[in-house]
């Protein structure tokens, strides 16, 4: 059954309020506008336009998942992109983020480690205004020591094929947040 955006925001909100500190976490929120603030970058404008926007929410809830949502405004009108969780922070140049965050590490374009599962994906295809959102429930939660530091914008929706599995084509743009 797929659930809507809205229903699974609800459902995170509802696990941070629950008495007793049920939620293991603090929820994340990070937003930022692509080339004018500090922790968002526009790599490729002709894709991201400067003054784009994007909202990254997180939350770690009590019975053990991790629910991400993805919300971009002001990019390209009809288009698909892909959206992952990468390592470290974001930076002026596109490789500054590192690669993708995996909760069991492996192959970067291992199918068995490159899915998913294992790692935040969060492709989405804009509607006529340029605006798309994405969601993802995780069957995990970042280990104490190891976590995802930021989302990147790519080119494309995630290839799952062996030896491309979790390629998205170049980076656009990439947002810093402190999952």
């Amino acid at each position: 059954m797929t659930k809507s955006v809205a229903s699974v925001a609800a459902a995170a909100a509802a696990s941070v309020l629950l008495v007793g500190g049920a939620a293991s976490a603090s929820p994340v929120r990070a937003t930022g506008v692509f080339g004018e603030s500090s922790g968002a970058y526009t790599y490729n404008s002709a894709f991201v336009p400067v003054g784009s926007r994007a909202q990254v929410q997180a939350v770690a809830t009590g019975s053990g998942t991790t629910i991400v949502m993805l919300h971009a405004y002001g990019l390209l009108p009809g288009r698909e992109y892909g959206a992952h969780a990468h390592v470290a922070n974001c930076g002026p140049l596109p490789t500054d983020a590192g690669k993708h965050f995996q909760y069991v590490q492996g192959g970067a374009t291992d199918p068995a480690f490159a899915n998913p599962d294992n790692e935040i994906w969060l492709d989405f295809t804009t509607d006529d205004e340029g605006n798309g959102q994405a969601m993802t429930v995780l069957d995990w939660q970042f280990p104490a020591e190891r976590r995802a530091h930021s989302v990147v914008i790519h080119d494309h929706h995630t290839a799952t094929a062996s030896g491309t599995a979790g390629t998205a084509g170049p980076r656009y743009a990439c947002l810093t947040v402190a999952f």
